[in-house]
């Protein structure tokens, strides 16, 4: 048994394979498959695994085999076209093929493309297309026995491609035209020669839906029009007219044996209609036209031709309500003629040679033009500075395709006319056309300032919010670590410290994003120190090791011996370090490495991060740092972001008086981002102030006012661990009277409290005399100057922004200990 008939029997019983293996080959020339030459056998098998329509045509007949994708190109060929000749299989392209199959059997490659082959299919000859190559085969002894084909039918790509092709063509010639009767001509006249038609009707039917006029009919040459300018619907047969008013398309084969028509054939005889395509135009519910196609003969009529009559039908009825609209228009606009010289925009009035008729007095204002310098001139005289331009292409257009044209145009100074201004062009009857024009320079400079302004504004804001959740994670992180309840003093005294700096550094972004006054101005003022290169390396690592630790990715760290330093600020330094380990830590995979590597060269620092993941094609890294630029990622964007991350880089690093790159061997082959900062000298130590010491001077007695109770109950327990006795009220109200009873030394209020706000108790507390020599702190959310100026009038002494820092408060504190004391 040959091999490409071992498991026929497991196959599904309808694949080529099986159908093989089981087929009668007694009476066949080819004899049964195990006797096949090794030749045919082989083409036979690899047929048979080929995901490519192919088939074999073997022997003096050329009898074929094929494989299971051949099956959909033969249709209700199949299956009794295994193994018949391939004359008989094919007997309705035979004629074409023979030549085609000769020079084959001659010894001879032969390929087409898109070769157009009648072909019987559903009982109607209908015209495909294939693309196909047929090679010889050759038997044991060298002689050519048969060939090898591999086909694939394009009839469907064609169509599709002819269907565009024809509705731009209509599109193209509709545009242009501003006359009803040119519609109706040039579309009629494309329908009927694109589908070779006898004729193509438009007939506008009457108000009681009984009555059409034949408004336009196209006619192939030597065809004769109808014989009548007016008829009733129903001549042509009760049910055509009823499916019309319906809005059905009607659709008719054969006139003489549809059962709509079959009743009188005399009309149709008469008109010369064999085959009839109508499409009714309803409006309102009633049949208001319709557009009618014909042949002299019976005809059936292919899905293609049918949408490209509806298509047709739908653009003309388009072009025509626009045609007609427009027409009105104009007849308006010259009856209305005079009114121009009132209106507040400029209107001139050129004739088909350039030449100005007429401008109001608007117009010769914003011209700074005479009515004597204007009349009978040619335009491109008098504004010679348009030619050239997008505006003088645009007027050039409106001249010639008769369409309606505007344009905003920024005119340089010439002869006391400058600035922008917006100009609208019209065709007229007399083949001239008409220029309405304002000055619209104020209004340009507005939306520019505007534009400007919300850019800046809204790309800051964006910015902004992408990096807030970055601090979050080694916040989490520790935050649950504390949780545990299982650490070390060491550990304790880690996790806080973490958590001290991300959230000194989320405060900082949150005081840009409420700050948006400065951002509006174009203002981001860095706050400057001499920094050591390994700190903002290891606070940038902290923030994304939670990341690594998730996907299990290696993390090296390359530093000089030498220590090195840079001036800038640490917060949007960290920030610069941090999104590109963002970055290199979501689009490397699980398991990989990602290295950071710093070096000196030439009095600059750089700063490598290398990582293992996606890479990037040579155009993406040359515009990764543009806003809002990402390579594909993935189709369900898992790796979520906006592209905010390296455009935040490029512009902070930037305002750093550096600079930044990357570089990628390739897609899938990792990233490399460099980051360049001027050295500087390192700065002198400082001492780092201990803990235990952030608080100076005695006990007080102090109370918290928060609604918000975890804000109130940490403060409480960071002013208990200072040694300040503290107590703690979440309503306005109730901290009132007890404060009455027990008056404390100091007043720590949040401004946003319900129904008694900040400022408000802080003017009560004044006003009783138990608590009126107290010392009031404002502790709020709101930051701006205003704010402040409010808490200062209602009794504060000092405003405090959350979230709180620390060591300011105790500061103030230590200061209102020893005014008391």
């Amino acid at each position: 048994m040959h091999g490409f008939l071992r498991g026929a029997h497991d196959a599904p019983p309808a694949s080529l394979r099986a159908l093989i293996g089981a087929h009668d080959w007694r009476e066949s020339p080819l004899g049964h498959p195990d006797d096949w030459p090794p030749q045919l056998a082989t083409a036979v098998a690899m047929a048979l695994d080929s995901a490519l329509p192919m088939f074999i045509a073997w022997g003096s007949d050329l009898r074929m085999l094929y494989n299971d994708a051949y099956v959909a190109m033969l249709g209700e060929r199949h299956p009794a076209a295994l193994g018949e000749p391939f004359q008989r299989v094919w007997s309705d392209a035979w004629p074409q093929l023979v030549p085609i199959i000769d020079r084959a059997l001659s010894g001879k490659r032969v390929h087409f493309a898109d070769l157009e082959i009648p072909i019987v299919r559903d009982g109607a000859t209908q015209p495909a297309y294939f693309t196909f190559s047929y090679s010889p085969l050759h038997d044991g002894a060298g002689r050519v026995a048969g060939m090898y084909c591999t086909a694939v039918e394009t009839t469907e790509r064609l169509r599709a491609e002819r269907r565009s092709a024809l509705e731009l063509k209509l599109s193209d010639a509709l545009r242009p035209l501003h006359l009803p009767s040119e519609v109706l001509a040039t579309a009629s006249a494309l329908l009927g020669e694109e589908l070779r038609l006898a004729r193509v009707l438009y007939g506008e039917v009457e108000e009681d839906g009984a009555v059409f006029t034949v408004a336009s009919q196209w006619l192939r040459e030597g065809m004769e029009g109808l014989s009548q300018a007016r008829y009733r619907l129903d001549d042509f047969g009760p049910g055509i007219g009823a499916a019309l008013r319906a809005g059905e398309l009607v659709v008719i084969e054969d006139i003489l044996h549809d059962p709509r028509t079959a009743s009188w054939p005399g009309r149709y005889t008469r008109e010369a209609i064999g085959s009839v395509v109508t499409v009714p135009l309803v409006r309102a519910g009633r049949l208001s036209a319709f557009l009618s196609i014909n042949r002299n003969e019976p005809y059936r009529w292919n899905d293609d031709e049918l949408r490209f009559t509806r298509d047709t039908a739908e653009r003309t009825w388009t072009a025509l309500d626009g045609a007609r609209t427009q027409a009105a228009l104009r007849a308006e606009r010259d009856r209305s003629r005079t009114i121009f010289d009132t209106i507040g925009e400029g209107f001139g009035l050129l004739d088909r040679d350039w030449k100005l008729l007429q401008m109001n007095a608007e117009g010769l204002r914003i011209c700074h033009l005479t009515i004597d310098q204007v009349i009978g001139r040619d335009h491109w005289e008098l504004f010679p500075e348009v030619e050239g331009t997008d505006t003088g292409a645009m007027l050039h257009r409106v001249m010639a395709e008769r369409r309606a044209g505007q344009i905003e145009y920024q005119l340089a100074p010439v002869g006391g006319r400058s600035g922008w201004t917006e100009i609208r062009a019209f065709p007229v009857q007399d083949g001239g056309i008409a220029i309405f024009f304002r000055d619209i320079t104020d209004r340009k400079a507005v939306e520019e300032k505007l534009k400007a302004a919300d850019q800046r504004k809204d790309e800051f804001l964006a910015m902004l919010a992408h990096e807030l959740r970055n601090p979050l994670a080694p916040i989490k992180s520790a935050a649950m670590l504390l949780d545990m309840g299982m650490l070390n003093e060491t550990r304790v005294r880690q996790s806080s410290a973490i958590i001290g700096r991300q959230v000194k550094h989320m405060t900082r972004l949150v005081d840009d994003l409420l700050d948006v006054s400065r951002v509006t101005r174009g203002l981001i003022v860095l706050d400057k120190a001499v920094l050591d290169v390994r700190a903002i390396v290891d606070e940038a690592v902290e923030q994304v090791r939670p990341l690594l630790l998730a996907r299990r990715q290696a993390l090296g760290v390359h530093l000089p011996v030498v220590p090195l330093s840079v001036e800038g600020d640490r917060a949007r330094l960290v920030q610069v370090l941090a999104n590109l380990l963002n970055n290199a830590v979501k689009y490397t995979p699980e398991e990989c490495a990602i290295d950071i590597e710093v070096r000196h060269q030439d009095g600059m620092l750089e700063l490598a991060v290398c990582d293992e993941g996606i890479g990037m094609e040579p155009e993406l890294t040359e515009r990764a740092f543009d806003l809002f630029a990402q390579a594909k990622r993935s189709s369900d964007r898992s790796q979520g972001g906006l592209g905010l991350g390296l455009a935040l880089v490029r512009n902070l690093v930037e305002l750093h008086g550096g600079t930044v790159g990357c570089a990628s061997p390739g897609p899938g082959r990792g990233s490399t981002f460099t980051v360049r900062l001027p050295l500087v000298a390192p700065a002198a130590p400082v001492e780092p102030l201990a803990a235990d010491k952030a608080v100076s001077g005695g006990r007080l007695k102090v109370m918290v006012v928060d609604d918000n109770v975890d804000a109130a109950e940490t403060l409480s327990m960071l002013l208990d661990a200072a040694g300040h006795e503290v107590e703690v009220e979440h309503d306005s109200r109730r901290a009132l009277e007890r404060a009455r009873t027990a008056p404390p030394d100091v007043f720590l209020l949040d401004i946003g409290l319900p129904e008694i706000d900040g400022n408000e108790l802080a003017r009560r507390l004044h006003a009783q005399p138990e608590t009126a020599g107290s010392v009031l702190i404002a502790v709020s959310g709101y930051g701006q100057e205003q704010d402040k100026r409010a808490a200062r009038e209602a009794g504060f002494r000092h405003h405090l922004v959350k979230p709180v820092d620390f060591d300011q408060l105790a500061e103030l504190l230590a200061g209102v200990h020893g005014a008391l004391a």
